[in-house]
């Protein structure tokens, strides 16, 4: 019975230090099962707050019922203090140091009382020694961000940051209402991913938007997507960055770290692509899109950059991650340098338990509290490699991601190579569960799309799904096949450009991929020449055709449905304009080159032979053929630039489904024979990139012609009396 009154006593003393504002952050209580026995711990006062020791196993700054309860581990700092700021200000009105007593292990933790989280910002000093031949380079003198903030000030306007990069965190309310949603939960072969930068896709003025550049511009971008068909977003990276970073001005043009993948903050939407201040309720735009897109069966995937940080090397800034541990978070050489396999200073230190549970909290972060259906991970085999660099056979990181229950519905994608030399296409550790860029598809595509000898064999053995290199039987849905992303030409460029043309970047065009596998056309970049246009327009249908009609998860960039270009440029990170915004201008030039995205993505849907292998064949065909103009062509040789691929099937209760694919990459036309089809079937050409647009016709007999660089698909179906 006494312990009953003391708990009711503690309850009574958490409602009496109840702000108003604050009353719905009880639920608080509710949700995370913090035990309101805590407060019976004698308070102290700090710096005219009460506060009391905190909740220890919840990280970051969480408001609860009386005020703001503050956790944050260091293995080696000796003292942290928090900081207490308001709005806008770079001087803090309150500095508590955590008492001694309130650290527990590495954590120290702190309830304090009276805090309205709309009226303060807040960051933390920490304390500790200083070896940097150790990589330990504690300094109290540092403003540091909690690196589990969930909401950043200090750059809430695009291009816009505090003096002194001086990061501070907000606390945000989870009030977010997403009713009964349910996520589409597409099975992974159904997939059809559009990858798009947030700001560029309705940055410039064509996009007639009313919020460009946002989160709410992409949303009012909706009923568009819906019509292309595609069922994915992957957004580039939308975690608090520093676009600021290596700011520049060149010939009068401002350069940005436009692309994203600088993070400041894992935990943090970035505040600049909202369209309205969200002070404490930051991310609910985001959760908003993401709810719709759900809605209207749409998923929403992430680009996410967990390979290194803002941070930098030694000449980079000191904000975060360095003051906390610098040592454990970083992979550094014996010396207490960087290691840069990220080629961008510094590498995180992704399989050290520390960062490994970082990471995890992080991804189960965005999909509890944002709905995420899917993460694509940028250089993720860096997720791979130990404390000393070396690559990891079984690593602990990507195994715990792999069976971890809260991710158990969500996509995982890597990029599955770094900017060290680790390639592991094919290889990646796996489980079953991670699918990943095959950085070969798109290669030996580019090749054999342009007519380059000895690229037939590659190009069969891509549209059937990479059977070569990865194990169909261990490795379901493992291949996410691409032509282009952000990363390179647009699909445009690809076939007007020979060269890249990256003068605009300010290295003397030394940046960027010089092995593009493009092809312009016969002329260099724009013409008039109606032939090299036509020519143009009809390699960017045979591309699309061919990603559309290949086992595995097609991928493409935004804006290459209607010819979008960067004029050249392939490593467009820094052209925050018209270089890297979509011209929806072109939408209308391009309107038979978005129809045939339309109709070769509802073409894939309808067809799902070509998306799995739904039996051991059909009508006495195998599940998979190859062909040359002659029928059951079994091997491709050097010169040959005909493709024929066929895929065959039934499921019980329904029609045989038989496709075959027709590619002539070569220069001159060619008669073809088709496989001879049982009686009662024939055969109908459902798609023709020779023509702009589709008119689907039964074939008299089994022979046709295949006009030069271009590419035919025919179904077969039912034959009438």
């Amino acid at each position: 019975m006494e312990r009953k009154e003391n708990v009711k006593r503690a309850g009574d003393m958490v409602t009496q230090r109840m702000d108003p504002k604050q009353e719905k952050s009880a639920t608080t209580v509710q949700k995370l099962n913090l035990p309101r026995t805590i407060h019976l711990v004698p308070m102290k006062e700090l710096d005219g707050f009460e506060v009391r020791p905190g909740f220890y196993e919840i990280n970051g700054a969480t408001a609860i019922p009386g005020g703001v309860n503050f956790t944050v581990h260091s293995l080696g700092a000796t003292s942290i203090e928090l900081l207490l700021f308001h709005r806008m200000e770079e001087e803090p009105f309150a500095v508590l140091p955590f008492p001694q007593n309130y650290r527990i292990g590495n954590v120290f933790s702190m309830i304090v009382f009276k805090l309205n989280i709309e009226e303060f910002e807040y960051a933390y000093r920490v304390h500790g020694p200083y070896e940097p031949e150790k990589g330990i380079i504690f300094d109290g003198s540092k403003y540091l961000l909690d690196p589990y903030a969930k909401a950043v000030t200090g750059q809430s306007q695009w291009g816009e940051t505090s003096p002194g990069q001086l990061y501070k965190a907000r606390v945000v309310k989870d009030d977010f209402d997403w009713g009964d949603m349910e996520p589409p939960l597409l099975p992974m072969e159904d997939s059809i991913i559009y990858e798009l930068h947030v700001r560029g896709v309705t940055k410039d003025p064509s996009s007639g938007v009313k919020n460009p550049g946002t989160f709410a511009g992409l949303m009012e971008k909706l009923p568009y997507l819906v019509e292309l068909g595609v069922n994915v977003v992957e957004l580039m990276p939308i975690f608090e960055f520093d676009e600021m970073q290596d700011y520049r001005e060149l010939d009068g043009e401002k350069l940005y770290n436009y692309w994203g993948y600088n993070t400041v903050s894992f935990f943090s939407p970035n505040t600049s692509y909202s369209a309205s201040k969200e002070y404490n309720r930051e991310g609910n735009e985001l959760k908003n899109l993401i709810q719709v897109f759900n809605e209207h069966g749409i998923e929403v995937y992430l680009d996410v950059v967990f390979n290194h940080t803002a941070e930098g090397n030694e000449h980079g800034p000191f904000f975060s991650f360095k003051g906390f541990d610098n040592n454990i978070y970083y992979l550094l050489t014996p010396d207490g340098h960087y290691y840069n396999f990220s080629g961008c200073g510094n590498t995180l230190n992704c399989n050290h338990p520390i960062v490994h549970q970082m990471i995890l909290d992080c991804l189960r972060y965005w999909v509890t509290t944002y709905r995420v259906n899917g993460f694509r991970f940028d250089l993720a085999s860096i997720l791979g490699r130990n404390e000393d660099g070396t690559p990891m056979n079984k690593p602990p990181l990507l195994e715990a991601l792999a069976f971890d229950p809260i991710l158990g519905d969500v996509k995982l994608i890597a990029e599955a190579w770094d900017a060290d030399g680790l390639y592991q296409v094919g290889t990646f550790p796996s489980w079953n569960r991670w699918a990943e860029w095959n950085g070969r598809y798109r290669d030996d595509m580019r090749h054999y799309l342009k007519g380059d000898a000895g690229y037939a064999q590659a190009a069969a053995l891509r549209i059937v799904g990479s059977r070569d290199i990865y194990d169909v039987s261990t490795r379901k849905n493992a291949s996410v096949n691409f032509i282009t992303c952000h990363d390179g030409f647009t699909l445009y460029d690809l076939f007007s450009y020979n060269e890249k043309h990256n003068e605009k970047n300010g290295w003397n065009n030394t940046d960027g991929a010089s092995d593009n596998n493009s092809w312009n056309c016969g002329v260099e970049g724009e013409t008039h020449d109606p032939e090299v246009l036509k020519l143009r327009y009809r390699m960017i249908r045979n591309s699309f055709a061919l990603l559309m009609c290949s086992r595995g998860i097609p991928m493409f960039l935004a804006g290459d449905e209607f010819c979008n270009t960067q004029f050249g440029n392939n490593n467009a990170y820094c052209q925050d304009n018209i270089t890297s915004w979509l011209d929806w201008n072109l939408l209308e030039k391009n309107k038979d080159i978005f129809e045939f995205f339309k109709y070769m993505i509802q073409f894939r849907k309808g067809h799902r032979i070509l998306r799995v292998n739904i039996s051991e064949g059909a009508c006495g065909f195998p599940d998979i053929s190859f062909h040359g103009v002659k029928p059951w062509h079994g091997h491709f040789v050097g010169h040959e630039r005909y493709v024929g691929v066929m895929f065959a099937g039934q499921e019980a209760g329904m029609d045989a489904q038989v496709v075959y694919i027709a590619s002539n990459a070569y220069w001159e036309e060619m008669e073809v024979l088709l496989p001879a089809l049982p009686r009662h079937m024939a055969w109908e050409l459902a798609v023709d990139t020779w023509q702009q647009r589709q008119a689907p016709r039964r074939l008299a007999g089994d022979t046709f012609m295949v006009k030069p660089r271009s590419v035919m698909v025919f179904v077969a179906v039912r034959a009438t009396a």
